[in-house]
C-alpha cells in the first residue's frame, strides 16, 4: 500500500496533510495528466495509476476517464505498454462481477460493467479496434485486449456478435489465436468463442468454415483427450454450439469425416471384474465425466429426432460404419459408469438407432457381459422396470426402447411373439416378460413405463394389435388365464394410482385405435365402459389437474370405440354408445372433457419432443405419441361423437310409428355407408400421413438448399483470408470464363470510354464557340460604352466654345467702354494678335 501511495506522490504530487484530495479529484487529476501531458512517459504513468484506481474508484475512472484512455488507444497505438495499461483499466470498468473492494459501496449486484460496456460500443469504431489490437503479438497487448472482449461479450451478447460479425475479418482473427502458443489466451479465446457463437447461426457457421473441426481436435488431442483437463470440456462445448440445430454445419461435418475422429475418443476401457466398491469410481474424476458428458451431446446434436430425416440417417449411418455405435454401447455394457453419463449415453443410443433398420438390429444383437448372457435390450428393460434405479436412468431406458421399436415392425411383431403362448417357449427372460411382469409391479411408475412401451409396439400396426389380443395371462400358479386386455381393464378398476390410470388407458387409447377388432373386443368385457362412464360422470367440482387428465383420458378412449365401431356388440353400438354419452354425461360436457387433455400443460410439454423431459417421477402423465395420436383423432372421433347423436335422435322418432321389419332395410343402409365412411375416413387418414410426409420431404429440400446457399455465401465469403496456394481447384477451373467475361467488358469499357471522348470534344467545341460569343458581345457593350462617352465629352467641348465665344463678346465691350472713358487700351491688331494668340490656346 506504501508502494502504491509513493506511486501516485510521484505522478500527482505529494499533497499538504490538511488538503488530501478524494477518489474523484485524484481520478481528475490524472485523467487531466493523460490528456494533456506531451511526454508519453507521464501519460504511461498518469494510464498506471488510472488502472490502480479502476477497481476501488471504478465509476469515477469509467465517467471521466473513458474518453482518455480511448484517446491512448487511437494516438498511443504504437506504444505496447501504454496500450496494455489502457486496455486493463477498460477491463476493470466493464467486468460484469464485482471486485471486492467496491462491495461495501454498491453491493455484490450492481450493472455497473454492463451501463460501462453500453457507453463504450455506442460507437462500433471502439469495438473494431479492440480486434485489430488482437493482431498485435505482445502479450501485453494481446491479452488485455481478449480479455475486454470477453467482458463486453458476456454484458452485451448480441450487441457484440452483430459488430464482429459485420467486422472486417473478425471473426478470422478471434479463429488465428487458437493456434497461440501460450496456452492462457488460447484458453481464453476458447470461452469467448463459447460464447460468441451462442445462438447466432450465422456467427457458427462462419467459425465452422475456418477450419474450427480440425483446431478443436488438434486442442483436444494435445490435453489428452477424454482424460484432459477442463479445456477440453471447453472445446466440446464449443462444437455442440456450432452443430446444434445448425444442418449447414452437420453437413460441413459429416461430409468433413469429423463424425469417424470422435470414434477413438470413446474407447473406454472398463474396470477390473474384481474391483472393489470403493474403487468402482476411481477411474472417472469429475472432469472426465463432464468431458464424457459434452462427447456424447455432440453425439446426440448430430442425430437430434428435430433434424431433417435425410440428414439424421445419413449420421446414423456414418456412425454406425465407423465403430461410434459400437464405442457407445461398450459404455453401456462396461463397469464403473457413473449413473448419468450411463443416462446420457442410452439417450445418445436411442437417437442413432431411432428409424434407422440397420442400427436397431444392431442393437439387437449386442450381448451383456452377464451369466448368462442376455440381450442388452433386455438389460436394459430390467433397469426400467427396476425401481431401485434412478428416475432418470429409467425415463432413458425408456426412451430407448421406444427408438428400437420405431417405425421397425419386424421388432415390434418380436415383441408381441414373446407374449404368445407358441412364442413364449424358451426359458430366458424376454422383454415381453419384462413389461407384463412391469404391469402388475406394486411400482406406479413401472406401471407407466410397462404400458407405454408396450403400447409403442402397436404404433401404425394393425396386424400386432390383433395379434396382441390373442395373449393370455396368469396371475396366480392354477388360476384361469385372461387376455391380457382384460387384465389391462381389471388394473384399471383395480389400481388406485393414477400415474398407474392414466398409462393403462394410454395403451388402450393405442390398443382400439384404426382396430375394430380391438374395440369390439374392449366392448365386450364386463364393466369396461360402465367404469368410463362412471369415472366421466363423477367428480363434477374436482379441481384436481391429474383428475380431470384422468376423465379426459377416458372420453377419448369411448369416443374412439364409437369412431371403430363395427356395431359387432348390440349393448354397444355406435348409436346406443351415443345415447348413453348424451343420458349420462352430455355432450358438452363429453366434448369439454375431450378437450381438456389439449388445454394441460403435461400435453403441451410431452408433445414437442419424444424424450420426456420430467425431472421427477410424478411429471411423467403423458407419452409423446399418445399425444401425436390425440392431435390426429380429436377432431374426428368427437364428429363422430355429434354426427350419431343427433341421427339418433330421429330414429327414435321413426321408431315410433314404424316397425322392425319396416326399418331393417334402412338400417342395413346405414351400416353400409359407416362402413364406407370408415373406410373413406381410413383413406383420408392415409393420404394426410403422406401428404405431411412430402411436406417433410420437400421442408428438407428447401433446407438442404438453404443450406448450400449459406455454404456458397461464406465460402465465397471467406475465399478472402486464404492464400493463392489454398484457393480450392473449383474455384480455378472457373478462371478462363471469368477472364472471357472480362475481356467483354474491357471491350464494352473501351467503347464507352471512345464515347465519352467524342461526346468531351464536342463539349469543349461548343464551349469555345460560347466563349468567342461571350467576348463578341463584351466588345460591343464597351465601344457602345465608349461611344456614348465620347459623345458626351463632344457636347462638353461645344459647351465651352459657346462659353469661351460669350467671353470674347464681353471683352470687346469692356475695351469699347474703356476707350469711350478715355482709358489708353492696345490697338486692334495687337489686340487681334493677341486675341488669335490666346484663342487657339483656349481652343486647346
Amino acid at each position: 500500500m506504501e508502494y502504491f501511495k509513493s506511486g501516485l506522490k510521484s505522478v500527482l504530487g505529494a499533497p499538504t496533510p490538511d488538503n488530501q484530495p478524494s477518489g474523484a479529484d485524484t481520478v481528475d487529476r490524472l485523467v487531466n495528466r493523460v490528456q494533456s501531458s506531451t511526454l508519453l512517459d507521464d501519460r504511461r504513468d498518469a494510464c498506471r495509476a488510472l488502472k490502480a484506481l479502476s477497481r476501488t474508484y471504478r465509476i469515477e475512472v469509467g465517467a471521466h476517464g473513458m474518453d482518455a484512455l480511448k484517446q491512448v488507444l487511437e494516438m498511443d497505438k504504437t506504444d505496447c505498454e501504454i496500450v496494455g495499461l489502457a486496455l486493463d483499466t477498460l477491463c476493470n470498468i466493464t467486468s460484469p462481477e464485482a471486485f471486492d473492494e467496491e462491495v461495501e459501496k454498491h453491493g455484490p449486484k450492481h450493472q455497473i460493467g454492463e451501463q460501462f460496456t453500453e457507453i463504450l460500443i455506442k460507437n462500433h469504431e471502439t469495438v473494431s479496434q479492440i480486434l485489430r489490437f488482437l493482431e498485435e503479438f505482445d502479450f501485453r497487448v494481446r491479452w488485455p485486449a481478449l480479455k475486454l472482449l470477453s467482458n463486453l461479450l458476456a454484458n452485451k451478447p448480441k450487441d457484440i456478435q452483430e459488430i464482429i460479425l459485420v467486422s472486417p475479418m473478425g471473426v478470422s482473427k478471434l479463429m488465428d489465436m487458437l493456434s497461440d502458443s501460450r496456452e492462457i489466451i488460447r484458453n481464453d479465446v476458447l470461452l469467448l468463442l463459447i460464447h460468441l457463437t451462442k445462438g447466432n447461426t450465422n456467427i457458427q457457421k462462419i467459425v465452422a468454415f475456418e477450419n474450427a473441426f480440425d483446431r478443436i481436435y488438434d486442442v483436444i488431442i494435445q490435453e489428452g483427450g477424454v482424460d484432459g483437463g477442463i479445456v477440453v470440456e471447453d472445446c466440446l462445448l464449443l462444437m455442440v454450439n456450432l452443430l446444434r440445430g445448425n444442418y449447414s454445419n452437420q453437413n460441413f461435418f459429416k461430409e468433413g469425416n469429423y463424425i469417424q475422429k470422435l470414434t477413438p475418443i470413446f474407447q473406454l476401457s472398463a474396470l477390473p471384474v474384481n474391483a472393489s466398491e470403493d474403487n468402482l469410481f476411481l477411474g472417472w474424476s469429475p472432469q472426465k465425466v463432464s468431458n464424457v458428458h459434452c462427447m456424447v451431446q455432440v453425439i446426440r446434436a448430430l442425430v437430434a429426432p428435430s433434424g431433417p430425416a435425410q440428414s439424421v440417417s445419413a449420421c446414423q449411418t456414418v456412425m454406425n460404419k465407423c465403430g461410434l455405435l459400437q464405442a457407445l454401447c461398450d459404455i453401456l455394457m462396461i463397469s464403473g459408469v457413473p449413473a448419468d453419463i450411463l443416462t446420457e449415453t442410452i439417450s445418445a443410443v436411442a437417437e442413432v438407432i431411432r428409424g434407422n433398420p440397420n442400427n436397431q438390429e444392431f442393437l439387437g444383437n449386442v450381448m451383456a457381459p452377464s451369466s448368462p448372457p442376455r440381450p442388452a435390450i433386455v438389460v436394459l428393460l430390467m433397469s426400467m422396470v427396476n425401481e431401485k434405479q434412478p428416475f432418470l436412468l429409467r425415463c432413458a431406458v425408456l426412451y430407448c426402447f421406444q427408438c428400437f421399436l420405431y417405425k421397425n415392425e419386424t421388432r415390434q411383431q418380436q415383441l408381441v411373439q414373446t407374449l404368445l403362448p407358441e412364442g413364449n417357449e424358451s426359458p430366458t427372460l424376454t422383454t415381453g416378460q419384462l413389461l407384463c411382469g412391469g404391469l402388475f409391479s406394486p411400482d406406479p411408475l413401472s406401471n407407466w413405463f410397462s404400458t407405454v412401451a408396450l403400447s409403442h409396439a402397436l404404433i401404425d400396426n394393425v396386424n400386432q394389435k390383433e395379434q396382441l389380443l390373442r395373449v393370455l395371462l396368469a396371475t396366480n400358479i392354477g388360476t384361469t388365464p385372461v387376455t391380457l386386455m382384460q387384465q389391462c381393464v381389471m388394473l384399471l378398476q383395480q389400481n388406485n394410482k393414477i400415474q398407474s390410470k392414466l398409462g393403462l388407458l394410454m395403451l388402450l387409447c393405442r390398443w382400439t385405435s384404426y382396430s375394430p377388432v380391438a374395440v369390439k373386443t374392449f366392448l365386450s368385457i364386463n364393466s369396461s365402459i360402465s367404469y368410463l362412464i362412471a369415472l366421466l360422470s363423477s367428480h363434477e367440482n374436482n379441481d384436481d389437474h391429474q383428475e380431470i387428465l384422468l376423465q379426459s383420458m377416458c372420453a377419448f378412449l369411448i369416443a374412439i370405440c364409437v369412431h371403430f365401431n363395427d356395431d359387432n356388440v348390440p349393448n354397444y353400438s355406435k348409436v346406443k354408445l351415443c345415447n348413453l354419452i348424451e343420458n349420462r354425461i352430455g355432450l358438452e360436457k363429453f366434448q369439454d372433457n375431450i378437450g381438456g387433455i389439449t388445454r394441460h400443460e403435461v400435453y403441451s410439454r410431452s408433445l414437442k419432443h419424444p424424450q420426456s423431459s420430467a425431472k421427477d417421477p410424478s411429471e411423467v402423465l403423458l407419452d409423446h405419441e399418445f399425444c401425436r395420436l390425440l392431435k390426429t383423432l380429436e377432431g374426428v372421433v368427437l364428429k363422430s361423437v355429434l354426427d350419431y347423436s343427433s341421427s339418433n335422435n330421429g330414429k327414435e322418432q321413426s321408431l315410433l310409428v314404424s316397425d322392425s321389419e319396416a326399418t331393417a332395410p334402412y338400417k342395413e343402409v346405414i351400416r353400409q355407408q359407416d362402413l364406407q365412411i370408415q373406410i373413406l375416413n381410413t383413406t383420408v387418414t392415409n393420404l394426410t400421413k403422406e401428404k405431411e410426409i412430402l411436406q417433410q420431404q420437400v421442408s428438407e429440400l428447401k433446407a438442404e438448399v438453404d443450406s448450400l446457399t449459406d455454404q456458397t455465401k461464406i465460402l465465397r465469403a471467406a475465399q478472402i483470408s486464404y492464400s493463392e496456394d489454398k484457393i480450392p481447384q473449383t474455384i480455378s477451373n472457373n478462371v478462363a470464363s471469368s477472364n472471357e467475361e472480362l475481356e467483354k467488358y474491357k471491350n464494352q469499357i473501351s467503347d464507352l470510354e471512345k464515347r465519352l471522348s467524342e461526346s468531351l470534344t464536342l463539349i469543349q467545341e461548343l464551349q469555345s464557340k460560347t466563349v468567342d460569343s461571350k467576348t463578341t458581345t463584351d466588345l460591343e457593350n464597351r465601344l457602345k460604352q465608349q461611344t456614348k462617352e465620347f459623345e458626351n465629352l463632344k457636347k462638353d467641348q461645344d459647351d465651352l466654345l459657346v462659353l469661351l465665344t460669350d467671353q470674347d463678346n464681353k471683352l470687346i465691350m469692356y475695351k469699347e467702354r474703356l476707350i469711350a472713358l478715355g482709358e489708353k487700351v492696345d490697338s486692334d491688331e495687337s489686340s487681334g494678335e493677341q486675341d488669335t494668340d490666346d484663342q487657339p490656346e483656349s481652343s486647346n
